[in-house]
């Protein structure tokens, strides 16, 4: 209770980390609500020839301009401020986002989905860099954690209300997206531009980026890695509501039931994630992909509900540890002056694994035959990628004491 306690004191900044925590779940949220609505948008497309990929296509529509255009956005959170643009950015998200519910053609609806993605790249690089800006490791840690505490709340409300609004209308979940107008009045009231941003100015800042390389072979590694990763972490996220359909449940707000508890579990993987603060990025990544594909697996393989809910548990729990474990690896390594633009590499990544899920699901599931196949094929690529990263790290480990030994 005192170490709790002793938390929550040392907390800085508490306004601005509560906004931010909330603000960083609007990309997420613009796939975790559609998840309980695809089944039923794909049938109001039934006469469509395409809809079965086109539909999931456009839900992670925005994940492919996140994609094309988050490395520019870092560039320009660099070069004009984080709240600025945020601002701007986060009112053009209800704008687009709401869009779809006043639109009846799938491309029509597609085109509104790209634009959301443009101001979800700014959303997401500039939250991201604030993250850093304001707090130095331990607190960015602290919020990061809390931001994968507060997710599982705002996903299970999300998930919950997506579903009825669904049956109500079956484009009703866009109208869910108004809430980014309220987060703009509140990030109007009590975001402020970094005091070392506003004191340094752009000239002293490029005069730095000329200075200090951008870390090229390190962003490689790290793009790499978070697009794999996040090809895995999407797959659930999309396409889950057809795995559900394969054993017979067709109602999105029974989709939405069996769900939402087993979202709270991303709470568990917050924590997980807080208590390997102190162990290799190698450890981090590894045991997130192992716990993360694992819950796919048992997914892959459930033939009843029971055991696809158990999996979907040890699935969330994994998706806990996953964004966290990857932003922070990314923070750690990008130096200031390019924070930016190191936080738009790692979205752009990221957001294009998440287009290139329901692509890749669609792929296995032509070979395979099934959703089902699909995610048992994920799983068990995501956990030998995850074995390697654990592999790494004790081999790196088991070196490093060798040749300490050596020079004793």
């Amino acid at each position: 209770m005192k170490s709790v306690i002793a938390f929550f004191k040392r907390l800085e900044q508490i306004p601005q980390g509560l906004i931010i925590v909330i603000s960083a779940f609007l990309p997420l949220f613009a796939i975790v609500s559609m998840f309980p609505a695809l089944p039923s948008i794909i049938d109001h497309f039934k006469d469509h020839p395409n809809a079965r990929e086109l539909v999931p296509l456009m839900v992670s529509a925005p994940g492919l301009t996140i994609a094309l255009t988050a490395s520019f956005a870092g560039v320009l959170v660099d070069k004009y401020g984080r709240v600025r643009l945020l601002l701007w950015a986060t009112c053009l998200y209800g704008v687009f986002g709401v869009a779809p519910f006043f639109l009846t053609d799938i491309y029509a609806m597609f085109a509104s989905r790209l634009l959301l993605g443009f101001a979800e790249a700014i959303i997401i690089t500039a939250v991201n860099t604030l993250i850093a800006d304001y707090w130095e490791d331990e607190g960015r840690r602290d919020w990061l954690f809390l931001q994968g505490l507060a997710g599982p709340f705002l996903g299970a409300i999300v998930i919950r209300t997506a579903g009825p609004a669904t049956e109500i209308q079956w484009n009703g979940v866009f109208l869910i997206y108004s809430v980014a107008f309220v987060i703009f009045l509140l990030m109007l009231k009590f975001l402020k531009e970094p005091v070392r941003q506003v004191k340094a100015g752009v000239a002293s800042a490029v005069e730095a980026v000329n200075k200090v390389p951008f870390p090229t072979a390190t962003m490689a590694a790290i793009g790499a890695v978070t697009l794999l990763s996040s090809a895995l972490y999407y797959v659930f996220i999309i396409s889950g509501g057809l795995v559900f359909r394969e054993l017979g449940i067709n109602e999105p707000s029974r989709i939405s039931e069996l769900s939402a508890i087993p979202s709270l579990f991303v709470m568990v993987g917050a924590f997980l994630f807080r208590l390997l603060g102190g162990k290799s990025n190698a450890i981090q990544i590894g045991s997130f992909l192992v716990v993360l594909c694992g819950g796919l697996l048992i997914m892959g393989t459930a033939n009843s509900v029971e055991m696809l809910v158990l999996g979907l548990v040890i699935q969330q729990t994994g998706a806990g540890m996953s964004v966290p474990s990857l932003i922070a690896w990314t923070q750690s390594k990008v130096p200031a002056q390019h924070r930016g633009r190191g936080m738009g590499v790692w979205a752009s990544c990221f957001f294009f694994g998440q287009f290139s899920s329901p692509w890749l699901v669609a792929r296995i599931e032509s070979l395979t035959g099934s959703v089902h196949g699909a995610f048992a094929v994920a799983g068990g690529i995501g956990l030998a990628a995850g074995c390697i990263g654990l592999l790494l790290h004790f081999k790196s480990d088991t070196g490093s004491k060798a040749a300490s030994a050596g020079q004793h």
